[in-house]
């Protein structure tokens, strides 16, 4: 399931009481953020406040879906119990028919009509949302995964997609630079999976590859047993190198942004990777408790991030084809395409602020 840096939010048990008006929907996304993905609400506020009311829209929503599929629901009974199959079926069902009915402008619901903006002021492709959607519906249906390619296209839909559309609002329309914000989603969601492996084996899902725990003499039903811990050490550094390619190829990929966006999303980065360090380091105890960073490392990322962010701007119109070398890449994102064909997907009011590199570096 998509996951953030902070546990699940205890997000409000009942629908506000007063009627959300346009001019109020960030405030009311910031909120909720704030009340449960406070490292998330912090980062936000390293960027501008036109990026970051954009921002704080597209994470609500987020959010809002993950939370109704794991039973904490806004606005119906704010539930955090187990749900059963026929329920989560339920309710993702029901979240694929609001996003409809946002996507056609049609939505009452807060964080769907402040969906409908973002997507509309940033000229995001529809088809980002929904492949979201298609992730949660294979946790919902209890999918699993044979091979690093399936694993891989469950990490697009659930965290790649959000990704994309994250650098849509930070003003990234170049495919190459797509990619490697994919490519961050990618590997923040890789490492979510290497922290989380008996926490999500407990509830039911296994996302290490089903080759992979065979070639360490791992099943699903034995991966979580005491005596298997080396051996569960040793995939997950396999999966924490795969998650170090994506890192890299998305630190390509900042040179795209503005100082600013680019302090934000290299601190994320360089916190989010500190996980897959501290698990390597934990080795077999890594899942003896819920890994994390402690504050003076975050403080670091902060000043590791700004570094990153000044330094991005003199990688500007670098060719990045070679930094993805031997990555995958998501049909959404495949073939190529000019920087002015990808604009033109971009509301006209907004393309006076999108800068085109070289045609050559689409």
């Amino acid at each position: 399931m998509w996951k953030s840096m902070d546990t699940k939010p205890a997000l409000p048990s009942e629908p506000p009481q007063e009627p959300i008006g346009d001019g109020d929907l960030v405030e009311y996304s910031r909120l909720l953020i704030a009340r449960g993905s406070k490292s998330f609400a912090g980062a936000a506020k390293l960027f501008d406040s036109s990026t970051r009311a954009n921002v704080y829209l597209l994470y609500a929503w987020c959010r809002y879906c993950d939370d109704v599929i794991d039973g904490q629901e806004l606005g119906f009974g704010g539930r955090n119990t187990p749900a059963t199959s026929n329920e989560r079926r339920a309710r993702l069902h029901a979240l694929e028919l609001e996003t409809s009915r946002c996507l056609e402008g049609r939505s009452r619901e807060p964080v769907f009509r402040g969906l409908a903006r973002v997507i509309t002021d940033n000229g995001i492709d529809p088809r980002f949302p929904k492949d979201l959607l298609a992730g949660f519906k294979m946790d919902v249906e209890g999918r699993q995964y044979a091979t690093l390619h399936d694993l891989l296209e469950y990490c697009y839909c659930v965290a790649g997609t959000v990704g994309i559309m994250m650098a849509t609002i930070m003003g990234v329309r170049t495919l190459s630079h797509l990619r490697c914000a994919c490519d961050l989603g990618i590997a923040f969601q890789l490492t979510n999976i290497a922290r989380d492996i008996i926490d999500d084996h407990n509830a039911g899902r296994v996302y290490l590859p089903s080759t992979w725990l065979t070639e360490f003499g791992l099943t699903p039903a034995t991966l979580a047993e005491r005596n298997a811990r080396a051996n569960l050490a040793r995939t997950a550094n396999r999966l924490l190198d795969v998650a170090d390619s994506y890192y890299r190829s998305a630190d390509h990929g900042v040179s795209a942004l503005t100082v600013r966006s680019a302090w934000a999303v290299a601190t994320a980065r360089s916190v989010y990777s500190a996980i897959g360090d501290e698990i390597r380091v934990a080795g077999a105890s890594a899942w003896d408790r819920r890994v994390s960073v402690s504050s003076v490392r975050k403080l670091q990322g902060v000043g590791e991030g700004l570094v990153a962010g000044l330094f991005s701007v003199t990688r500007r119109g670098q060719d990045l084809s070679r930094s993805r070398e031997g990555l995958w890449t998501p049909p959404a994102l495949a073939g190529s395409a000019t920087p002015a064909e990808v604009i033109a997907t971009v509301p006209s009011w907004r393309q006076a602020h999108v800068s085109v590199p070289p045609s050559g570096l689409s």
